[in-house]
């Protein structure tokens, strides 16, 4: 565990959800400038908006034409409004993009400083079976702090598995921010699954958002969410609208959790849990 400190101060995040317009980068900045805005408003601190809400999600398209329907990695004009945004309110905008550097593509995180500034970009590791010919993988996570809070960056099908978020915790992450794509059905089953077991087991808030209408072919579910450490809901939005959800999160629950089940503390060093492996012979007899 890299962890030394507990935030003082709460943070407060806002989560937008919105259904993009297909590989239109400069429609989509603009309309994230406009939600970021409206965030600064309210006093959000960072604004989470869903996987690849600059693009629409749209594999094909994007892949057709990613000089046009992808952002340029290293910058690109297009966003603009969305960085004087950002420097206007000093929020830290964490947007879902793909990404067209270097000859490949990329489904990304852009974190925009709140002094208007490109910070960092996250490439999603955990590429989803169907985008595995299309896109590049991610080498390695993020984290980034903001007023003490260390905030683990994820992207949708990250979330599934568990070791993502538990690599954010043992960097001494406070928060798990994923923008994601999940669809009616049994996506919004995973996701009801997936980010409080994520919150519950790394003692850490987890925030979800989720796109709504449809996009590459998806139905998505909307239903952008944040849970507090022990994976209990604090606040959802709706299944279907555009939708600017603000929370806050806690510095007092953070530490009143992680006091009362210290699972980080205790969980030590993996490689100390060996394992035997029994091979079993036989059959059952007959009655």
């Amino acid at each position: 565990m890299s962890e030394t400190h507990l935030p003082a101060v709460p943070l407060r995040v806002a989560v937008a959800q919105a259904c993009p317009v297909p590989g239109d980068v400069a429609a989509n900045a603009a309309a994230a400038a406009a939600m970021v805005r409206e965030a600064g408003d309210a006093g959000a601190r960072v604004v989470l908006f869903p996987e690849k809400f600059l693009t629409g999600y749209e594999p094909g398209l994007i892949q057709a034409d990613p000089e046009r329907c992808a952002v340029r990695g290293g910058g690109d004009a297009r966003l603009a409004p969305l960085l004087d945004a950002c420097r206007d309110t000093g929020a830290v905008a964490v947007v879902g993009t793909a990404v067209h550097d270097a000859g490949s593509l990329f489904v990304s995180a852009l974190v925009l400083d709140g002094d208007g500034t490109w910070a960092a970009r996250y490439d999603k590791q955990l590429l989803f079976r169907t985008e595995q010919d299309v896109y590049q993988p991610g080498r390695q996570g993020l984290s980034v702090d903001v007023d003490g809070w260390r905030l683990g960056i994820g992207v949708c099908y990250d979330s599934g598995f568990p070791e993502h978020a538990r690599a954010a915790a043992l960097d001494g992450c406070h928060a798990y921010l994923v923008g994601a794509l999940f669809s009616v059905g049994q996506g919004h089953h995973e996701s009801r699954v997936w980010f409080p077991a994520r919150a519950h087991d790394n003692t850490m808030y987890a925030v979800l958002a989720n796109l709504v209408g449809t996009t590459g072919g998806w139905d998505t579910c909307g239903s952008s969410a944040v849970w507090d450490p022990l994976g209990r809901l604090v606040a959802e939005a709706g299944p279907a609208d555009a939708e600017l959800l603000v929370a806050d999160l806690d510095p007092e629950v953070l530490r009143a959790c992680r006091e009362r089940h210290p699972w980080q503390a205790d969980y030590g060093d993996p490689s100390l849990m060996p394992r035997q492996r029994l091979a079993l012979q036989g059959a059952p007899t007959s009655a």
